[in-house]
């Protein structure tokens, strides 16, 4: 998402219909090998040094889905819009990954634990952001880390979670937290960008079964 006309009314919107064009967008697809590369970077610090199983949540077509895969981690993907998952399995066929359709304030997973769960530009749109990194906390095997790529986009009419709301939705979970800007680097998103973007990784105390 990089501008009003893209962030403007996307909780509504038809993502099967968006499905074909969505990468068309540089930090959706990465299709430009500086934007790729920047997006790979970023990721491999976020992700730990070992082979992990990360969980995917609103993975869209499965890109960063792909530059997990290829840092050698076993993925699980979940989005709610069934093109979204058909093309993300079609991107990553052959590797270590599964896709399935369903909710990422809820994904059927069953009992599965993760080392990490990865989520980009999706908490923002949940009616409950609260309530959801709560369930993403019990989906994490101990010592595991929430991934949360998130921003406030746009000038007119701006939308998504300041850094410092999730940060203090977070705060009840306990445990360690990190923020990390990513306004300023160009590269994430093939363009230069005015608007608040940034990463929080957070190891919460005591992950286990989720009580919601």
């Amino acid at each position: 998402m990089t501008d009003d006309s893209d962030v403007t009314g996307t909780v509504g919107v038809d993502w099967d219909a968006r499905a074909a064009d969505f990468d068309e967008e540089p930090d959706h697809g990465l299709r430009d090998p500086r934007v790729r590369e920047a997006w790979a970077g970023r990721l491999r610090s976020w992700l730990p040094e070992r082979a992990s199983d990360v969980l995917d949540l609103g993975c869209g077509t499965g890109s960063l889905s792909l530059l997990a895969a290829e840092q050698g981690h076993r993925v699980t993907g979940v989005d709610r819009s069934p093109a979204m998952v058909r093309l993300a399995r079609e991107k990553l066929a052959g590797r270590d990954a599964v896709f399935l359709v369903g909710d990422a304030a809820a994904p059927p997973t069953g009992e599965r634990r993760y080392d990490v769960v990865l989520v980009r530009h999706v908490l923002w749109t949940l009616p409950d952001p609260g309530r959801a990194l709560r369930h993403w906390r019990g989906l994490l095997r101990p010592g595991g880390r929430l991934v949360l790529v998130e921003g406030v986009w746009g000038t007119v009419s701006p939308v998504g979670i300041p850094v410092d709301l999730l940060t203090a939705l977070l705060a009840p979970l306990g445990g360690r937290t990190s923020v990390e800007r990513l306004s300023d680097d160009a590269a994430l998103w093939g363009r230069v960008v005015d608007d608040e973007r940034y990463t929080v990784v957070a190891v919460p105390d005591r992950p286990g079964p989720s009580r919601e």
